[in-house]
């Protein structure tokens, strides 16, 4: 592999390992966020409180999705760069960071929000933030 290709893998590896590193903050804000909600929500027995806890667990929850796609198109252009052959390499512009080409081989925004790796936190929370409305509003009285 020429120097230049090896650079570019470097420089969307980068990109990819960010996203990643961005999901996971996101995971623990949403989580973080909800908890001192509930916890609000609980010492009062207010359940506006755990209803503003949706707020930022569905924000999250779209950004979410939108940073495994941005990580999946990323993926995709590290894995036609790695298995470009050296003529279709000379086409490519050189340390392009495009991956509209992409698009339509990776499932779209809505799509991701449905990621096994997405609901497994962000649907989790969502269920227990209607659950705990639930119990605070017709079971606190």
């Amino acid at each position: 592999m020429k120097e230049d290709v090896v650079k570019h893998l470097e420089l969307v590896q980068g990109v990819v390992a960010r996203m990643a590193a961005n999901s996971f903050l996101l995971k623990g804000w949403t989580v973080t966020l909800t908890a001192a909600l509930f916890a609000l929500a609980a010492k009062d027995s207010n359940a506006t409180f755990a209803v503003i806890a949706l707020l930022p667990a569905l924000s999250f929850w779209g950004l979410d999705a939108y940073y495994l796609r941005q990580e999946r198109l990323f993926r995709k252009l590290y894995d036609e760069l790695r298995l470009a052959s050296d003529e279709t390499l000379r086409k490519v512009e050189p340390f392009s960071m495009s991956t509209v080409e992409f698009r339509d081989h990776v499932p779209g925004w809505f799509s991701t929000l449905w990621a096994h790796s997405i609901l497994a936190i962000h649907g989790v929370v969502i269920l227990a933030v209607v659950a705990a409305v639930i119990i605070i509003r017709f079971l606190g009285r």
